[in-house]
């Protein structure tokens, strides 16, 4: 009997880092002293792919997608709500540059912390390098899985996937502002603007979700469910 594994092809980031709070006073000081706050708006990039890496960034408040591109196509990677790192991959001593681009979906907070001390911490501090690793392999994890899901389910499979996750992962409830675009749906399930519209419509159809605007209310999570997982 073969056992079927059901991957999570959820792109939004549901750990929530913690490595501060296993620092030091004097350490959680030498961050401070080392630390700047940047606000971003909504559509800006917050850094691109290619550029020195010279500090992690710490997304105080907000929500953010982490992609690739070659100027033409778009793949997202994740998305990143509040309270999580970016840029550990740039912690590395053969990588000293930003391996991915990030843009803001709405208005957001970024505490960037020099790279240095940042790699200082994780050399002194056993106990915060290990939080650290753990991100690290709950991000990889996130990926194996959302890539899994993008080439093995269908369209409707994917975006009850990311409905579900902005309910459960960002907004809590199931009613919720939808702070994407239709185009960001589209980049996000590797479909087009045209299929993610349609699609919705079949899920208001049906009496899965109702769409005011913006709002979106799930109506029939069960089934929405169900759609995730049979894909």
């Amino acid at each position: 009997m073969v056992n079927k594994t059901q991957f999570s092809g959820c792109s939004i980031s549901s750990h929530e880092c913690k490595c501060f709070e296993k620092l030091s006073p004097e350490e959680v000081k030498l961050v401070e002293a080392n630390s700047v706050y940047v606000e971003y708006k909504k559509g800006e990039v917050i850094c691109k792919r290619g550029s020195f890496a010279s500090h992690i960034m710490y997304l105080e408040s907000g929500l953010v997608k982490v992609y690739i591109e070659d100027g033409v196509n778009t793949l997202v990677l994740k998305i990143l709500p509040e309270k999580n790192l970016i840029g550990l991959a740039s912690v590395s001593n053969s990588v000293k540059t930003f391996e991915y681009s990030v843009m803001a979906y709405v208005n957001s907070v970024i505490r960037e912390i020099d790279i240095d001390v940042f790699i200082t911490l994780l050399n002194n501090n056993p106990v915060f390098a290990k939080e650290v690793i753990d991100i690290q392999n709950a991000n990889s994890i996130q990926i194996y899985g959302r890539f899994f899901c993008l080439t093995h389910k269908q369209s409707f499979g994917r975006l009850a996937d990311i409905i579900l996750c902005l309910s459960d992962r960002v907004f809590k409830s199931d009613i919720f502002d939808l702070p994407l675009s239709r185009k960001d749906l589209a980049e996000l399930s590797g479909l087009s603007s045209e299929t993610v519209i349609r699609m919705l419509k079949v899920f208001r159809e049906e009496g899965l979700i109702e769409m005011e605007g913006k709002k979106i209310r799930i109506i029939d999570r069960e089934k929405i469910k169900q759609i995730s997982e049979t894909g």
